[in-house]
């Protein structure tokens, strides 16, 4: 025991120091997680793009309704169970970098259980989505669509579910490999399978639900028997028991703060989109709104991958009982965020006046896109510096604050001063991007302040008291 403290406060003492050699061996230990979850996260985003595109192509009312289903489906279903499962970034990084390593085996069970539960209600409400889409005054031929469509994603909900929580389990050992191959074959299959049920079987339309779902489920194949086979997981594998169930509280106690932190961010972007068909000329303001908004979704992946390592690399460190690591990795991360950003808008600004063209041969988008691409720019910087900040909170498990700050940012600021500068100011889809990057800016701010003021040590004590606290009601629970 003695000899393990002398370990620590040693490895302490070399972090503290921010040594070039430390930095640079970090720098590897982010690029290594990061990169390959940015691909992951890629693929995953382009099973919804291809099939869009691919349904683009029988007819305009093909398009309008899966373009419907599938917002629908993001808003009610994905980012709800992609929230849910970031609980584990927490549970099973900790848990992992306290060498208690069965318990990510537990923690892998009880998300299973948890989001197959949330699954059935989430099924229930898409089975009736055309009826509800004509009741809020949708035109009764696209809710007829959109509810076929989305109907046909409700296997994809079910396989979402088991693949997000195998990644986050898979994710928290740094077994990046396995993800980023089976994504990648996931979606080799994805693209001929959608191609033949949409334009050579009689499914049409709702052939491209029904691939997703099937390149879903064949991604879960793969991760299912990798987690079950390899000899990599075998310290975390867990045989399923009554500990599973006993221990789901603690799972949506980080689960539900983590689903409204993602959920909240992800609907106020919707509600703009929403707005902007309100305004004069709908057709061209939610047109060019939606190149913005796809453009920072593409983008955001970067960011994302590396708030994934971030989570992981922090939550290790705390589990392990190392507050000046986990400050390191913060220190890093910043830095990378900061190049990675400067580079992304950089490159972005750039082809400002051919971006435009990517999605539409019209002038007047084109036209109109070029001027919307500093404000692009902006969110860039802005989705860069709160995404990998996002990371630090899963890590660290204070995703209630997150929760709060992006209550206030969006929903306080964001989308009221959208609303006053498109509607009063009559600045129209200009006024509400500028608003929802207010919202944005104000997020950055709250988490990078609130990442500034965290005291390490104490984030280390409250993940060690995480990791071994079950493990002390199950003793007392055995005693009695």
């Amino acid at each position: 025991m003695e000899e393990s403290l002398l370990r620590n406060e040693k490895e302490e003492e070399i972090y503290g120091r921010l040594r070039w050699s430390t930095f640079a061996e970090e720098v590897k230990r982010l690029g290594y997680l990061a990169g390959p979850m940015v691909t992951v996260t890629l693929f995953q985003y382009l099973q919804q793009v291809i099939s869009l595109m691919m349904v683009g192509h029988l007819s305009e009312l093909s398009l309008s309704s899966a373009a419907i289903a599938t917002s629908l489906s993001g808003v009610t279903g994905f980012s709800l169970l992609l929230g849910l499962a970031s609980a584990l970034d927490t549970l099973c990084g900790q848990a992992y970098g306290a060498a208690q390593y069965q318990k990510l085996g537990l923690h892998l069970h009880r998300a299973i259980f948890s989001l197959i539960l949330v699954c059935i209600p989430v099924s229930i409400l898409w089975l009736s989505t055309g009826k509800l889409l004509s009741f809020i005054g949708q035109d009764p031929e696209i809710s007829l669509e959109a509810g076929k469509y989305i109907s046909w994603l409700i296997p994809a909900l079910f396989a979402y579910a088991l693949i997000q929580s195998l990644t986050k389990f898979l994710q928290s050992q740094s077994l990046i490999l396995p993800l980023l191959l089976c994504s990648s074959a996931t979606l080799c299959v994805h693209i001929p399978l959608c191609w033949a049920l949409v334009f050579k079987s009689s499914l049409k339309n709702v052939g491209a639900p029904l691939a997703i779902g099937l390149s879903s489920w064949l991604n879960v194949v793969m991760l299912g028997l990798y987690v079950i086979c390899s000899p990599s997981c075998q310290r975390t594998r867990a045989p399923f028991s009554k500990e599973v169930f006993q221990g789901v509280h603690e799972f949506f106690r980080l689960a539900i703060p983590s689903a409204v932190m993602i959920c909240l961010e992800w609907w106020s972007y919707e509600l703009l989109v929403l707005l902007s068909g309100l305004l004069p000329n709908p057709k061209l303001e939610t047109s060019v709104l939606s190149v913005c908004l796809t453009t920072i979704s593409f983008l955001y992946a970067i960011p994302y991958g590396l708030g994934a390592g971030a989570s992981t690399r922090i939550a290790n460190e705390l589990g392990a009982g190392k507050p000046q690591a986990a400050r390191l990795v913060v220190c890093v991360l910043m830095i990378l965020a900061v190049t990675e950003t400067t580079i992304i808008s950089s490159v972005v600004f750039g082809i400002r006046g051919i971006l435009g063209y990517a999605y539409s041969n019209e002038k007047e988008v084109v036209d109109y896109v070029t001027s919307m691409v500093p404000l692009i720019c902006i969110s860039i910087i802005m989705d860069s510096l709160q995404g990998v900040l996002s990371g630090v909170a899963r890590g660290c498990g204070w995703q209630h604050l997150g929760a709060f700050v992006n209550l206030g940012a969006f929903y306080l600021a964001g989308i009221p001063i959208a609303a006053v500068l498109g509607f009063v100011v009559h600045l129209h889809g200009r006024g509400l991007w500028i608003g929802i990057l207010s919202g944005a800016s104000i997020q950055t701010a709250l988490l990078a302040l609130i990442t500034g003021l965290t005291n390490w040590q104490d984030q280390a004590n409250k993940a060690r008291e995480r990791v071994f606290k079950e493990r002390l009601l199950m003793g007392n629970e055995f005693l009695k």
